[in-house]
């Protein structure tokens, strides 16, 4: 099985299969549906109490066992009782990604029509009109959705070593770099820090279960938990690579883009008097209306959408290895088993079937595809970050914490034990089975 070939590389790598959409499009709105600065010190323990231990979990379950989240579980435990475990990862990682390979669509999008000026003097009205008819158009939408999974495929088609660890690389310092820039501009406009007393000053007030379960459901999509990415890129880890550390230094690394993000958003939106409980709006529609009354608005827009774009790519990249490491070591053994590029075309035919499904389905182009009045995008979604992903991540910590003994964290005895102690019986708590329940 081919591996990272240094340290860091697996920790960027790791930080950029979580730092996706999910730190610089979910955080923002979900801090401002939620209340601010409270809001983030809940987020910030959560991943702390629940997010470190189990992206710990599973990197431990990937290097302890040399597998993929296919062939973990099977490794570690000597049956396949806990088989059905790389089934919920593999289906998590499809389900993410026919809907958010549309996403990752409409970012490309949103930075080549910043680039082309086309949101000139756009006011909300207009702006929600562009996004409604864009929306609205199936092959335009499908078009820069089939862009994303190529380009991600393309990155896929080389070894590990090759392909994401030197892109990521690459792609992860320019990230922080243009999330620094941008922070440092957005601050310091005028009104500015009206936007950072909501996102750093605390008001307990605003506490409520439900924004206590935002929390810890925000903490583990952030976190990438659940989908078998960790696991797929601890089984690429180097054998001298300290898993407790690198878990350590990606969830602050996590959490610091996040905030980034934050500082990015938050500051403009209150600068121009906008509402920062837009919801998922706040990207398309309210942000390049904000921009319209800064400084260069085609400028900030594209470099913003440009933000976007790799940080989307750079999860795509992680979600979409999982699909490839599955099909190539579940075809291992049979008479035809499927190479690297054989498993990348596989994985990319069955991308585009999904992602055309979601996007016919979002346009009204596939009735049958609507269920209880959602369409597959929003079925999608909410079955992934509602039931998937927090099934994925609490079935992986019972399994260690109960069942595999030799794949528990070899740290000291003390840290050992608060270890065991999370994942037997913190982790699974009723409260953690519901953390992502908007």
């Amino acid at each position: 099985m081919k591996s990272f070939s240094s340290r860091i590389g697996v920790l960027l790598a790791a930080a950029g299969s979580a730092v996706g959409l999910g730190s610089i499009w979910k955080f923002p709105y979900t801090v401002g549906e939620n209340g601010g600065g409270a809001f983030i010190i809940l987020y910030i323990i959560c991943s702390i109490i629940f997010g470190l231990p189990l992206v710990m979990n599973e990197f431990m379950i990937g290097k302890l066992s040399g597998k993929s989240a296919y062939g973990a579980y099977r490794a570690l435990s000597g049956n396949n009782r806990w088989q059905w475990l790389s089934w919920t990862n593999m289906l998590s990682s499809l389900f993410l990604l026919s809907f958010y390979f549309v996403v990752t669509g409409w970012c490309i999008y949103y930075m080549v029509e910043a680039a082309l000026n086309t949101f000139d003097g756009m006011e909300a009205p207009q702006l929600t009109a562009f996004f409604n008819t864009f929306e609205g158009n199936a092959p335009v939408m499908l078009v820069y959705a089939i862009i994303s999974i190529v380009l991600t495929a393309s990155v896929l088609w080389f070894d590990v070593n090759k392909g994401i660890e030197r892109l990521s690389k690459i792609l992860m310092p320019i990230l922080f770099i243009m999330l620094i820039v941008m922070a440092v501009h957005m601050v310091f406009m005028d009104g500015g820090t009206t936007g950072l007393r909501f996102l750093f000053e605390p008001d307990f007030s605003k506490i409520t279960p439900k924004v206590i379960l935002e929390a810890m459901g925000l903490s583990f999509f952030t976190l990438s938990l659940g989908i078998g990415a960790l696991i797929t890129y601890g089984g690429y880890m180097p054998e001298d690579q300290n898993v407790a550390k690198t878990s350590v230094q990606m969830m602050v690394l996590v959490i610091i883009v996040s905030l980034l993000a934050g500082m990015i958003v938050l500051p403009a939106v209150f600068a121009y008097g906008f509402s920062p409980t837009e919801g998922p709006e706040l990207t398309f529609v309210t942000l390049p209306e904000v921009f319209q009354h800064m400084f260069s608005p085609s400028l900030t827009s594209t470099a913003f959408f440009a933000l976007m774009c790799v940080a989307a790519i750079t999860s795509t990249i992680s979600v979409m290895e999982v699909m490839v490491a599955f099909v190539c070591e579940a075809t291992a053994d049979t008479k035809r088993p499927l190479n690297r590029h054989q498993s990348v075309i596989v994985v990319t035919l069955i991308l585009v079937v999904a992602n055309t499904l979601c996007i016919l389905s979002m346009t009204g182009h596939a009735d049958w595809l609507t269920i209880m009045g959602q369409n597959m995008f929003d079925n999608a979604n909410d079955l992934v970050t509602n039931f998937l992903i927090p099934l994925g991540a609490l079935a992986v910590a019972v399994f260690t914490g109960w069942f595999v003994p030799k794949a528990r964290y070899q740290g000291s005895r003390m840290a050992s034990c608060i270890y065991l102690i999370l994942l037997r019986w913190v982790i699974p708590s009723p409260s953690s089975l519901y953390s992502s329940i908007p």
